[in-house]
């Protein structure tokens, strides 16, 4: 570790896996939580919660989830399932459903189902067989578009979207989503996660009205 001026450095050819981690999930945050569902070959569902994710590209529309192995090198459940299946569903988690999502984080085995476990309520999808958690204010499904296999124990699963659920009072006839009333989380480091609330708004300035000398303005979001 260097330090200059008020800052320090980490190379991260200097540190183990797990310091590499600690610094990434504590630096680059509050990151999107994907809830995902999936359906093995023989029909069981399986749900976990993913924070290594966000979305791409709108065109075409493209989500990313970064997952890691058993540390015997097995595939996770959700993982295999999209290999073998080629699809899954995305659900943005809000507050109300924290405590129901970290059920489906605990290391259960793959004859155990999540969702039940949790008590989640759900329906099978309408474009992929992956079911859809109804307490969820959004969900996308999704079909596999490639992998990419980073190493042994991790991967990078590029999802292509092919169609959303947004709960129809969070969401208007111009297709704006209310963000306030989507009531999201994101994951910090640790144990810790934050909400969206606390929201404000600043408009990037053209050229021109940076000659002008006008200079972003932050101002109070209302919900």
């Amino acid at each position: 570790m260097t330090k200059s001026t008020s800052h320090a450095h980490f190379d991260f050819s200097d540190l183990g896996e797990r310091d590499r981690y600690k610094l990434l999930i504590g630096t680059v945050i509050p990151r999107p939580i994907a809830l995902i569902t999936t359906l093995g070959l023989d029909g069981r569902a399986n749900a976990g919660p993913f924070s290594f994710f966000n979305v791409l590209t709108h065109d075409p529309a493209i989500v990313a989830i970064g997952v890691e192995n058993h540390a015997d090198m097995r595939f996770k459940d959700t993982a295999r399932n999209i290999r073998e299946t080629e699809e899954f569903t995305v659900h943005i988690a809000d507050c109300a459903m924290v405590e129901k999502m970290e059920v489906c984080a605990i290391k259960f085995g793959p004859e155990v189902d999540e969702l039940a476990e949790a008590g989640f309520t759900t329906v099978p999808g309408q474009m992929v067989r992956s079911p859809r958690i109804l307490e969820a204010p959004a969900a996308l499904e999704c079909r596999r578009s490639m992998t990419l296999e980073i190493s042994r124990a991790r991967e990078i699963i590029l999802g292509e979207v092919l169609g959303v659920f947004v709960r129809e009072d969070l969401v208007n006839d111009r297709l704006h989503v209310d963000q306030y009333g989507m009531d999201a989380v994101g994951r910090l480091g640790g144990h810790s996660y934050c909400r969206i609330r606390d929201q404000f708004e600043i408009k990037t300035l053209t050229p021109e009205e940076w000659a002008l000398g006008k200079r972003p303005t932050e101002t109070e979001s209302q919900p």
